[in-house]
């Protein structure tokens, strides 16, 4: 499963409280005097536009770029897709020599190479802010979407993190319902290792994959304790060493000395963490709930998966969740179709086109009306969204360098190449750099 900005002051609960406002975004033109790339087919000029996203962009991308296509026959969009470590490299790189693709994946906030702060501060987006939707997104989220003021970013909505299940294995090892505490998700964790299962599928090859189960501890290990703490981080008056994540690091360690991992995580792709949960040779996974589609369109029974908040502490009531907006994307700046793509994203923007793209990875939709729904599997998760929820850590991280740090020390940490001290202060120095 990248928000809140130095120059923004707003509270978690605020941030979580304006998240389901009622709103209907209605269409507004952006314009561009750049030229476009055109070509002519069959007597009729077309404008294409290319866009580079991640995988779990490609089941709504695809079908609101057919939908756009229906109704703006002269446009059509050409969409790829790689993996999230990928895009971090090549398609920045890409930005940077100034052959980027019309459209392409932005991440919410600050904290990755492809973060919207991290892009639109070297001029490399195009400002949104003159669409209709852009006055829709609720006060709270406006960090993740802006940089001083403007909007770079469409998302269409907020995700969880929390653990994929397979309802059937759960309900063979004889558990009747979910754990609401930490000591309630280690005993569900042994009656499944006794039950001959695999209580959790950790595919940490992939490094995005790694950081999923600190983040889901860390909203209850550090968060419910002291909800400014990334303010007095930025302020040089917190750090992780002297922090909750000491507790998260311990307890994802826990797991793995309990063996409650399949063998090799660090030899164990996202494809094949997805598999083993899918097909009931695991029980669960710690994942964002945007990919959950994945999950269920690799199972048999796709009913059988759902999502429950992985419980961080040991009183139900000081559990916490983690979540934030979800992957979005954005218009290259420098792009010889800007006007166009900038035109296509007021498209997406459209009350029941937010609506569809939430859908699609089971999403809270950023703005929300009659039509708007929200998949069953993250009911569980709302209650927590009033006051007991944080956006994804890396969200508000002050560069770049911080996130690909917690993946290696993860991976070093499960290999036992490195303690939990070194971990931390890797972390620190590059929260400092």
């Amino acid at each position: 499963m990248t928000d809140l900005l130095q120059n923004a002051r707003v509270s978690r609960g605020q941030f979580f409280r304006l998240m389901g406002g009622l709103a209907l975004a209605t269409a507004a033109t952006a314009c561009s005097t750049r030229p476009e790339t055109t070509a002519t087919t069959g007597g009729r000029t077309t404008t294409e536009l290319k866009f580079i996203g991640v995988s779990d962009q490609k089941a709504p991308m695809d079908k609101l770029a057919a939908a756009y296509s229906q109704a703006e026959p002269g446009v059509r969009v050409t969409a790829s897709y790689a993996p999230t470590d990928q895009v971090q490299t090549s398609l920045r790189t890409q930005l940077g020599a100034g052959n980027a693709p019309d459209l392409h994946v932005v991440y919410p906030g600050d904290g990755s190479a492809m973060s919207m702060t991290q892009i639109a501060r070297a001029g490399l987006l195009t400002d949104l802010s003159a669409q209709a939707w852009t006055r829709t997104i609720p006060a709270g989220f406006r960090p993740a979407f802006q940089l001083d003021g403007k909007t770079y970013l469409y998302s269409a909505g907020s995700s969880v993190i929390g653990a994929v299940y397979n309802k059937k294995v759960f309900q063979q090892a004889g558990i009747d319902a979910p754990p609401a505490t930490w000591s309630e998700f280690l005993a569900v964790c042994d009656k499944l290792k006794k039950a001959g299962v695999v209580p959790i599928a950790l595919g940490a090859q992939t490094p995005w994959v790694t950081q999923l189960i600190t983040y889901a501890l860390v909203p209850s290990t550090v968060y419910a304790k002291d909800p400014a703490f990334d303010d007095k981080q930025r302020a040089g008056q917190a750090d992780f060493a002297g922090s909750g994540w000491r507790q998260a690091f311990e307890m994802y360690l826990e797991l793995q000395k309990r063996g409650f991992f399949n063998d090799k995580p660090n030899g164990t792709t996202f494809e094949q963490q997805t598999s083993m949960v899918a097909t009931g040779k695991a029980a669960m996974a710690v994942q964002v709930s945007a990919v959950l589609p994945d999950f269920r369109k690799a199972a048999a029974a796709p009913d059988d998966l759902s999502m429950f908040p992985v419980p961080g502490a040991d009183d139900a009531a000081s559990v916490w969740i983690p979540a934030g907006v979800v992957v979005g994307l954005g218009a290259g700046a420098k792009g010889r179709n800007a006007g166009a793509a900038a035109k296509f994203i007021d498209f997406l923007g459209r009350q029941e086109n937010i609506n569809a793209w939430a859908k699609e990875i089971a999403a809270i939709p950023l703005t929300q009306d009659a039509s708007s729904t929200i998949d069953p599997a993250v009911e569980s998760f709302l209650p927590f969204t009033k006051d007991r929820a944080v956006p994804f850590m890396d969200q508000r991280w002050p560069n770049a360098e911080v996130q690909p740090v917690h993946f290696a020390v993860v991976q070093e940490l499960l290999a036992g190449r490195s303690t939990i001290d070194e971990a931390l202060k890797k972390m620190d120095e590059a929260y400092r750099k």
